[in-house]
């Protein structure tokens, strides 16, 4: 699978749960490779890259990290859109 495709299917997997659930890391390493029969490091791989872009973003909330959808006042704050 391309990695452009991947990562399409890893923001699709966070926009489902967006609003319902925090994602860890590992729930959306885990669960898009076990729905796509891909390598996990593969997934991660992916996800870093989406994450370096701005596509998703790390959360710090309750002691725990979370993966999630940036809002677009986040990325306007950081230069990502205008």
């Amino acid at each position: 699978m391309e990695i452009a495709e991947l990562q399409n299917k890893i923001y699709a997997f966070c926009e489902a749960a967006k609003g319902k659930k925090k994602l860890k890391e590992k729930d959306i390493i885990k669960g898009v490779s076990e729905a796509e029969g891909v390598p996990g490091d593969e997934v991660k791989k992916a996800m870093r890259l989406m994450i370096d872009v701005g596509k998703l973003m790390y959360s710090y909330g309750g002691g725990a990290s979370s993966v999630e959808i940036p809002s677009e006042e986040y990325l306007r704050e950081k230069g990502l859109i205008k």
